[in-house]
């Protein structure tokens, strides 16, 4: 199948031409037919699937064919995005606008951290499409600068990292500001059974589509462990970037403390590092992606949300410098490599405090994981397990049927009052003050 075959028009295909695509991806070549024929889609995708041209393509290819002269008057949204994080508003926003170049259709991502004035002015002037993470739109909702009474499609995309991130609230909110009457599209990389009570409540005899089989790591990734103690750890790192010469390096860290640590010892040790966590401004964020990106450093530190939205065709490494609490995060992780078509290599470093959670990934894929030891850097026997101190905000595994995050009947990520400047940058105060956001990891 070509892209030439699912009916889209012209200046889609130009664009998508302009990219250098020919040929859809799966995800792709199941999701837009159904897209387009109207219908409501639950989608299991992972990572460097393609997914969000899933969605972008067909959406473009909607509303302008039914764009008969109401669009002199965008004083409303028609389609939106909602994403979990910054990073994946840009990368989704950008998507709209590489494929929209050649229609007359505007766009906007609207997210927490940068100020919201130029955000209001861009909705007055009027846009179809908005991409949103859920916290910075309610914003907007409440101070009245956008108006979601006109939305014909509405997208959740990576709906299982914003249900982790303790999201839910805002998100039925949300929802509930939209038409009854509208086309309602779901991505996931997992379908939990909290994702499934919410597709339940939300689509409409759905078409689903799933590409990969559940929490299936990508095939073009070699996987390896090396087992080394937690004090040695940054130290191997050091002598694997240096003996293999790695020079495109995304390393996952617990805390946003400890990819600040991480990324000032690999500095100091002649290694080009930057971190990237929720405690960075946009712009910090922004550069640091960028530079990492144009190979400016070799070693990009992340927590596991900051990380989302993170595109990169064909990054060669991802390391975990500490392996997630939650297994299917470890999917999440090695998903940003092996992308595209293109090889990858996933390295985890563990020590053994971290051995349970190696066993529970390992059931989790269904097979073990290569072990390697590194002469010089074998793990001292004498070194006994200590607890693993789950990080401030940490989603921690499900118990007793109740979502991830979720404790003591409180919402997980459910917001509370921060002083101007912190987290997200404060909203210009009316009638008492705008909300406060929710913290990024």
């Amino acid at each position: 199948m070509q892209f030439t075959d699912l009916g889209l028009r012209a200046e889609i295909l130009r664009s998508i031409s302009e990219q250098g695509y020919d040929t859809p991806t799966p995800i792709q070549a199941q999701a837009i037919p159904v897209v387009l024929e109207g219908r409501d889609l639950m989608a299991a995708a992972q990572t460097g699937t393609g997914k969000t041209a899933g969605f972008t393509l067909p959406i473009l290819q909607l509303l302008s064919s039914r764009d008969t002269g109401l669009s002199l008057k965008r004083f409303k949204p028609r389609a939106l995005i909602l994403v979990p994080t910054r990073e994946l508003a840009v990368q989704v926003h950008d998507s709209v606008r590489t494929y929209g170049r050649h229609l007359q259709l505007k766009s906007a991502a609207i997210f927490g951290g940068v100020g919201m004035t130029p955000q209001i002015k861009t909705l007055r002037a009027g846009v179809d499409i908005v991409v949103a993470t859920p916290g910075r739109l309610l914003d907007h909702v409440a101070q009245r600068t956008v108006d979601l009474s006109g939305i014909e499609i509405l997208v959740l995309d990576e709906a299982d990292r914003m249900l982790d991130m303790g999201f839910i609230r805002d998100m039925r909110k949300i929802i509930a500001l939209l038409p009854k009457q509208k086309q309602s599209l779901l991505f996931s990389a997992t379908f939990s059974d909290e994702i499934r009570g919410l597709a339940t409540g939300l689509l409409n005899n759905p078409a689903s589509v799933e590409v990969t089989r559940r929490n299936a790591p990508a095939e073009a990734v070699a996987q390896s462990v090396y087992h080394v103690d937690r004090e040695r750890k940054r130290d191997l790192l050091i002598q694997l970037i240096d003996d293999h010469g790695w020079h495109q390096v995304l390393v996952f860290t617990r805390t946003k403390h400890g990819a600040d640590a991480l990324a000032d010892k690999l500095g100091r040790a002649g290694i080009r590092s930057a971190a990237l966590h929720g405690n960075k401004s946009q712009n910090q964020r922004q550069r640091a992606l960028e530079d990492f990106k144009k190979l400016k450093v070799a070693v990009l530190v992340a927590t596991d949300i900051a990380a989302r939205g993170i595109d990169i065709d064909e990054l060669p490494h991802v390391i975990n410098y500490e392996l997630p609490n939650v297994p299917e995060d470890y999917v999440h992780r090695i998903g940003r490599t092996g992308r595209a078509g293109s090889s990858g290599q996933a390295v985890s470093l563990v020590c053994v405090d971290e051995h349970k959670l190696l066993r529970d990934i390992e059931r989790l894929l269904k097979k073990d994981i290569e072990k390697r030891v590194v002469p010089g850097f074998e793990p001292d026997p004498r070194i006994k397990a200590e607890p693993i101190q789950p990080s401030r905000g940490a989603r921690q595994a499900p118990r007793g049927g109740k979502p991830a995050g979720q404790r003591n009947g409180a919402a997980a990520g459910q917001r509370k009052p921060q002083q101007p400047g912190a987290g997200r940058t404060a909203a210009p105060r009316r009638n008492g003050g705008a909300r406060q956001g929710a913290r990024y990891s």
